[in-house]
C-alpha cells in the first residue's frame, strides 16, 4: 500500500520530544530534552482537582469553558497587563496551548495563506502551518550579543501579499529569549501595515529571570483587536500533563477558533478547569517562588554546561538553555543527541529541528533546567566527560 498520510503531513514524523524521551528511558539517561517538571505544582490545586472529581465535575463542560475559568482567567489578564476581555466571548478554553495555536491557524488561513513565524520554533507551530494548506515564512532569530533576536529588515521582507497571520512566541521555546518592547514595537507596526493577525504563544509568561518583564503584543497600541492570545497552566503551574489552556482576544476572533475548536475537542476536561481556576486565583505567590527556583536551576545548568565546554546563551525566561555545540568539536546537532546517551548518559533535544532551514541551527542543542537539582548536577557531572580526552 502506498502511504496513506496525506501529502502535507508527510515530512512529520514522530516528534522529537518523543523520540529523545523514548531514547532516554531506553538507556537509562538522565532526560534534559522535554520541558516538562518533575516535581508537581501546588497542592490546593491539586487538591482542587481531586474534590471537583468527587463533587460530580466529570461530564462534558460548556464549550468554551466552565464560567469560573473564564472568569478567573478575565481577572488574570485585567490585573496583571490591564486587559479586559469578556468572559462571556472573548476567553475560550482549549486543550492546551498546542490545540489553541492549531485551532487558530486551521480558523484563519485559507489554503495558500502565508504565517510568518520565528525559526527556530515550537514544532507544532509548522504542522498547524501545512495541516491547514498554508505557507510557513520563517524570519531567523540568530544571537546578538548573548540574547536571540530577529533583524527587523528581514522580518518585513516575509511578510508578502498572502500573509494572513504572525505567530508570535515570547517568552521564547527554545531560544530563552524574552522579546523587547522595541521588537514587539516592530511586529505590532507590520501588523497593522499589512493587516496581519497575530497569534501570541506566550506559555511561558509568568517564568522570566532577572527581572526581564514579559510585555504582551496585545497590549500595544492598536494590537487588542487583531490579537489571538494564548497561554496556559502548564508552564505556570507545573501540570504539564493537564493541557489546560485559553484564548483571549476580540469576539470575531474568539468565534472563529471556537468554531474549529468544537469540531477538534469540543471541550476540554472539566475537573483541571475548576483546578485552573483556583491556580489563578491563589496560588500566583507560588508562581513567584517557581520562578525564583527556575532562574536558580538555569544559573546551575548554564554554569555547568559552561564548565564542560559548550557556549552557553543565558535564556531571560522558559524552562531551556539553549548551547552552540561546536567548541567541543562537534558541528550536528542532532548526530550528537542522539549519540548524547552512550557519551554522557544524558538527552538533549537537536534544535535544528525547529527550523524550516535546519542548517541555520544545526549547530545548537537545548537542555532543560525544570528538574531537581540534584538531577541537574547529577547530568553536569556525566556531560563533563565531553571534554575529557578518552
Amino acid at each position: 500500500m502506498d502511504d496513506p498520510l496525506v501529502t502535507r503531513m508527510r515530512g512529520f514524523g514522530t516528534t522529537i520530544f518523543a523520540e529523545m524521551s523514548a531514547l532516554a528511558l531506553r538507556t537509562g539517561s538522565i532526560n534534559l530534552g522535554q520541558g516538562f517538571p518533575d516535581t508537581d505544582g501546588p497542592a490546593a490545586m491539586l487538591e482542587r482537582a481531586v474534590s471537583a472529581i468527587r463533587e460530580g465535575a466529570n461530564q462534558y463542560p460548556p464549550g468554551p469553558g466552565v464560567p469560573e475559568l473564564r472568569q478567573a482567567v478575565c481577572e488574570h489578564r485585567k490585573d496583571h497587563y490591564g486587559l479586559s476581555y469578556d468572559p462571556d466571548g472573548e476567553i475560550l478554553v482549549t486543550v492546551g496551548a498546542t490545540e489553541a495555536v492549531a485551532a487558530a491557524i486551521l480558523a484563519l488561513c485559507e489554503p495558500g495563506d502565508e504565517v510568518i513565524a520565528f525559526e527556530p520554533y515550537y514544532d507544532s507551530y509548522a504542522a498547524s502551518v501545512a495541516l491547514a494548506g498554508a505557507v510557513l515564512r520563517p524570519v531567523t532569530l540568530r544571537p546578538v550579543e548573548g540574547r536571540f533576536t530577529f533583524d527587523p529588515a528581514e522580518l518585513r521582507a516575509a511578510a508578502g501579499p498572502r500573509t494572513r497571520v504572525i505567530l508570535v512566541n515570547s517568552p521564547h521555546n527554545p531560544t530563552g529569549t524574552v522579546l523587547t518592547r522595541a521588537e514587539l514595537e516592530e511586529i505590532a507596526l507590520l501588523c497593522q501595515e499589512r493587516d496581519l493577525v497575530a497569534v501570541t504563544d506566550e506559555v511561558y509568561e509568568h517564568l522570566t529571570f532577572d527581572g526581564v518583564e514579559h510585555v504582551p503584543l496585545a497590549t500595544l497600541p492598536g494590537m487588542r483587536e487583531r490579537t489571538v492570545m494564548i497561554s496556559s497552566a502548564g508552564k505556570t503551574f507545573s501540570v504539564t500533563g493537564w493541557k489546560t489552556g485559553w484564548i483571549c482576544g476580540p469576539a470575531e476572533l474568539v468565534r472563529a477558533v471556537q468554531t474549529v475548536k468544537q469540531f477538534l475537542t469540543f471541550t476540554a476536561a472539566a475537573p483541571w478547569q475548576l483546578a485552573v481556576a483556583h491556580g489563578l486565583r491563589h496560588e500566583l505567590d507560588w508562581v513567584s517562588r517557581l520562578r525564583a527556583d527556575l532562574e536558580s536551576k538555569r544559573d546551575r545548568l548554564a554554569v555547568g554546561l559552561a564548565a564542560a565546554g559548550f557556549e552557553v546563551y543565558r535564556p531571560a525566561g522558559t524552562y531551556f538553555v539553549q548551547t552552540d555545540i561546536r567548541p567541543l568539536g562537534f558541528t550536528d546537532g542532532l548526530a550528537l543527541a542522539r549519540e548524547l546517551p552512550s557519551l554522557a548518559g544524558v538527552v538533549a533535544v537537536p534544535t535544528q529541528v525547529f527550523y524550516a532551514r535546519p542548517e541555520r541551527g544545526s549547530h545548537f542543542v537545548r537542555f532543560a533546567f525544570c528538574k531537581r537539582d540534584e538531577v541537574i548536577d547529577e547530568a553536569v557531572s556525566r556531560l563533563a566527560r565531553l571534554g575529557t580526552p578518552s
